[in-house]
């Protein structure tokens, strides 16, 4: 699928409806948080692997193209490899976002220009910017391996990682789950109860009793 027919799908999405789409996906961990909230990346992922210096990381930024994700692999070091600057050239750049196993800086002002930034910590601190490393390979961010191309699709929730395939296989049950719960939405704000949306008194009785169920809901 072209990427930007599927970032116009993915857009209208969640990462939580893609998780429900399918358990397979890699989900970064909790530690990898976006810098303000109402967050919405996606794109494809650049990677970096560096250790308490950036010199990389511009290089990353430099070869950088538009729709791309920098994904950081600084191995959960507590030293900021990208701040404000970093943020305002990929924002000109049109990169989909940074991601930081690791340190980030300036964050007051990275919320200022709203550019999408997730990171492990945020620390005043800077590495160095004296030695090399190896970007475009597969790495290791969050806990789980980002490959470049692989699909990075983040909001407040956190990150999931895809290739483009395997979204494209679950991306229409993803719709429907979405489309499903935005309705459940719709009930319950005018008052209706969840317990009357889904089937879960037959669901509990029939998991009690060892017999096969599903918890789903019944619009």
């Amino acid at each position: 699928m072209d990427f930007k027919k599927l970032k116009k799908r993915l857009v209208r999405l969640d990462t939580a409806c893609i998780c429900d789409a399918t358990k397979t996906f890699r989900v970064m961990d909790p530690g990898i948080r976006p810098v303000f909230d109402g967050i919405k990346m996606i794109g494809i992922a650049r990677t970096v692997h560096c250790r308490s210096d950036f010199l990389s990381v511009i290089k990353a930024l430099q070869e950088a193209q538009e729709d791309e994700v920098l994904v950081i692999d600084a191995e959960g070091d507590k030293i900021a490899v990208a701040g404000e600057m970093f943020a305002i050239e990929a924002q000109r750049k049109k990169l989909a976002g940074i991601v930081i196993d690791g340190g980030c800086r300036d964050v007051k002002k990275i919320r200022k220009i709203q550019f999408p930034v997730y990171a492990r910590y945020q620390t005043p601190m800077a590495g160095g910017a004296s030695k090399i490393f190896n970007t475009q390979i597969s790495v290791q961010c969050g806990g789980v391996s980002v490959s470049p191309g692989d699909i990075i699709f983040g909001d407040d929730d956190g990150i999931v990682v895809m290739k483009e395939m395997e979204i494209s296989t679950v991306l229409d049950v993803a719709e429907s789950i979405q489309q499903i719960e935005e309705k459940v939405m719709k009930k319950m704000e005018a008052k209706t109860s969840l317990f009357l949306l889904m089937n879960f008194p037959d669901h509990y009785e029939r998991i009690s009793k060892g017999q096969d169920s599903k918890l789903e809901f019944t619009l």
